[in-house]
């Protein structure tokens, strides 16, 4: 991200009085991004079977004075007319079903005051300190919330996070800022909505230096289907140590005598001289309320997430996750491997298996991606294939 200069600040209409309290930052990304399936009868590379992007992230971030600071995101996407002979559908919109379309995807103040942060507005939650309403990174580009953050850090080793979480916008598309989702499969579709939003507190430790302890607390109110709700997440991982070790525990409780779902996970990751190898495992029982992200409705805050296994892993199931990553003399390639059992009365059983390789080229980051994806029926037999491809490019500036 880079400075402004005076001549640009005087295109923006910034006054020299004003100057001396002022800087701007200015930066983002240009992206292309692709993707491809052979499921069924269809092949790679086929307009219909493959989608895709290319789009453009404007990131503006001003000192404003008195500790005050001011930020603003402008996100484009289109298809270079792509679907017109080679993909089928967008990965994402920038406004309602337009192939090419604007959005304001950050629009925030923020001020610092002693040893806390507020920021007022539309932003990104990361899920180290939001476990389930977060920013995610799979597709072209993140979602963001419309939210309150007040983040506090009086105490020694320890971190406050307060917040207020209104609305977010969803994967396909960037301007649809609506109600978060209570993910409730006492609905019957499963997304049913949080109308009144969500309250989360989350502390984060670290009095342990390589034992760091998170815990998060929600209030989930107005659910559809039920009157409020509460979540509870707690995470504790080892870093820094020949074998590191990382539990969670976590829980979303609706009333209305809705059954509550509580989940589990366990990692065990080590280093082999450049490979980083891990096993994880997570257990979700058979409650009323899927365990995915409250902002999108897709994905899971559990060790065993990966590309394409959330639809099998937020509800009723066992899972087990072994992945690997190298250093290769350009990049790294990392695979992974899925199986989760399903507990439920329909045991579809699901394995995947993930290769991925990123590395930097012609000034750009780059990710080349093979996801295989299984699904067998035990109750009545019979088995689906679907193989993707996955490439995106992102030049940062």
């Amino acid at each position: 991200m880079k400075k402004l200069s005076m001549v640009a600040l005087l295109a923006l209409g910034i006054t020299s009085e004003a100057m001396a309290e002022v800087t701007t930052q200015m930066g983002g990304q240009a992206v292309f991004y692709y993707q491809t399936n052979n499921g069924g009868d269809n092949n790679f590379f086929e307009q219909g079977t493959s989608s895709g992007n290319a789009g453009l992230q404007l990131d503006i971030k001003s000192d404003i004075g008195h500790d005050f600071g001011l930020g603003y995101q402008g996100t484009f996407l289109g298809t270079l007319d792509l679907d017109k002979n080679i993909i089928l559908d967008e990965r994402q919109y920038a406004q309602a079903n337009k192939a090419n379309g604007y959005a304001t995807t950050k629009l925030y103040i923020t001020k610092k005051v002693a040893n806390s942060y507020l920021k007022f507005g539309r932003q990104a939650l990361p899920k180290s300190l939001s476990p389930l309403a977060f920013s995610e990174g799979w597709n072209v580009f993140k979602n963001t919330f419309d939210a309150a953050v007040l983040v506090n850090k009086d105490f020694q080793d320890t971190t406050l996070v307060g917040a207020y979480v209104g609305s977010s916008n969803k994967h396909d598309n960037l301007s649809g800022f609506d109600k978060l989702t209570s993910n409730s499969t006492a609905l019957g579709n499963g997304k049913g909505t949080l109308n009144a939003g969500a309250y989360m507190l989350t502390v984060a430790n670290e009095s342990m230096k390589n034992v760091p302890i998170t815990a998060s607390y929600y209030a989930l109110k107005d659910i559809a289907g039920a009157d409020s709700g509460e979540a509870l997440w707690l995470d504790v991982k080892s870093k820094k140590m020949l074998v590191n070790f990382a539990g969670q525990v976590g829980q979303i409780d609706p009333s209305n005598n809705l059954d509550k779902t509580v989940a589990f996970g366990a990692k065990v990751s080590g280093k082999v001289n450049q490979t980083a190898l891990s096993l994880a495992y997570s257990n979700v029982n058979d409650g009323d309320v899927q365990l995915r992200n409250v902002g999108t409705a897709i994905k899971t805050p559990l060790y065993t997430q990966i590309i394409g296994n959330q639809n099998f892993i937020s509800l009723d199931n066992d899972t087990v996750l072994l992945k690997a990553v190298t250093k290769l003399p350009v990049g790294k390639l990392s695979v992974a491997y899925d199986y989760t059992q399903d507990n439920s009365v329909a045991k579809n059983d699901y394995q995947e298996l993930d290769v991925v390789y990123k590395f930097d080229a012609l000034g750009t980051k780059m990710l080349l991606a093979y996801i295989g994806q299984k699904t067998k029926n035990n109750t009545f037999g019979g088995e689906n294939n679907s193989n993707n491809l996955r490439f995106w490019t992102r030049y940062a500036f």
